[in-house]
């Protein structure tokens, strides 16, 4: 009889409950395991060229000589750019982009080439279409370029002319010849930045909504109590009981994620990988005790959902993926490093792209490890909660 009811109280019992739970309820595989994996096959088709290519725009050619087309082919041959129209006016390309037909245009002005072989200095006028903030970037700088290229080709025939040579013609216009290197993304594609950030934040917010939904969702249905004396009244065995098998699933997810970036796609990993697997451990738990902590101090379904989502989709903005840390505010400087995906992603920058020793990140691997052990001072406040056992619509 003893050896009977050992088997329906305890750890084991806590964790073969939940596991009916996570089985029964849809909802959990739904979140746990088909929205993560969704959103990383979409991420990765999206961004699978690493830039976008061949961004359609339009030329506005008011001056039609063989210095405009010249300078319409030399843009179209640019990888980033696609010169699908050829307009007749400023309004016509603009109604284009408007419909979003087309992300930027350029104007060549009229005599062009006249002013240009005269010195008198024409003006090259483009737009672009902020709304889409990398398409946008993209075409400016591929205007801006070719702006310049076509300046110093103007200059140098001029200069050719007078009788000056190539040499001295180099040295006028570009007097400080610049070599650049692009560290840890060399390639500068934009699925190196965006997925090793976007799927870490990601992580972390369905981690806050399950475990806020299923440790609410006991308040909700009046099942705290008997989910307490499966755990023999501790609160302890209870949170473990239901976090363990959550944690081997979302961990496990965070490992798909590392070998799909670092092992298929081959993004950089100048350090050792089980670094970056011991951090995803971390931020797994990490994020496992902030839905803890929250359902702590707000012991409601509704409002700790809330609470959830709200921290999970702010990471994606204040955790520095999109926005550099110290040129924010310093009151938003300290909030986003009371979130643990901001620690995983120094860590990723520290470990994956520069490779530097372990010993520099060790203040984030503590940081992560503070969050995981930060619940447990507030424990016995939930357990009053789960006892009290009121659910507030």
């Amino acid at each position: 009889m003893s050896e009977q009811i050992e088997y329906k109280t305890g750890l084991w019992a806590t964790i073969v409950r939940e596991m009916k739970i996570l089985v029964s309820r849809p909802i959990y595989v739904l979140c746990m395991v088909g929205a993560l994996l969704f959103c990383s096959i979409f991420m990765f088709s999206l961004m699978h060229q690493g830039l976008p290519h061949k961004i359609p725009v339009a030329i506005v050619d008011h001056d039609q000589t063989a210095s405009s087309q010249n300078f319409t082919r030399q843009l179209g041959a640019l990888e980033s750019v696609d010169v699908r129209y050829k307009l007749n006016s400023f309004t016509e390309a603009r109604e284009m982009m408007q419909m979003g037909e087309i992300f930027g245009f350029l104007i060549i002005p009229d005599k062009f080439e006249a002013k240009a072989l005269a010195g008198r200095q024409p003006e090259i006028s483009f737009y672009t279409n902020n709304a889409y903030y990398i398409p946008a970037s993209l075409l400016y700088k591929s205007f801006k370029t070719m702006s310049v290229l076509a300046s110093g080709a103007v200059v140098r025939q001029v200069l050719l002319a007078s009788g000056a040579e190539d040499s001295q013609i180099m040295a006028k216009l570009q007097p400080i010849a610049t070599d650049m290197h692009a560290l840890g993304n060399p390639w500068i594609n934009y699925s190196v930045y965006l997925n090793n950030s976007f799927l870490p934040g990601l992580l972390q917010l369905m981690i806050l909504i399950v475990t806020v939904f299923s440790i609410g969702s006991e308040m909700k249905h009046a099942t705290s109590r008997e989910w307490l004396r499966t755990a023999d009244n501790s609160i302890i065995i209870a949170i473990t009981g239901k976090l363990l098998p959550q944690t081997i699933i979302f961990f496990s997810m965070g490992l798909l994620y590392l070998a799909m970036l670092y092992g298929y796609l081959h993004f950089p990993m100048q350090g050792n990988i089980w670094h970056m697997i011991f951090a995803m451990f971390l931020l797994v738990i990490a994020s496992q005790s902030f839905a803890v902590i929250i359902m702590s101090f707000a012991p409601s379904l509704r409002i700790g959902l809330s609470a959830a989502g709200l921290v999970g989709v702010l990471s994606l903005s204040i955790a520095g993926f999109s926005f550099p840390v110290p040129a924010m505010y310093l009151p938003f400087q300290a909030m986003s490093y009371v979130l643990p995906v901001r620690h995983y992603f120094l860590i990723y920058v520290d470990q994956a792209l520069n490779g530097i020793p372990l010993y520099y990140s060790r203040m984030n691997y503590v940081a992560l490890i503070l969050f995981a052990v930060a619940s447990t001072p507030l424990l016995p406040r939930l357990k009053k909660a789960l006892i009290r056992q009121i659910y507030v619509p």
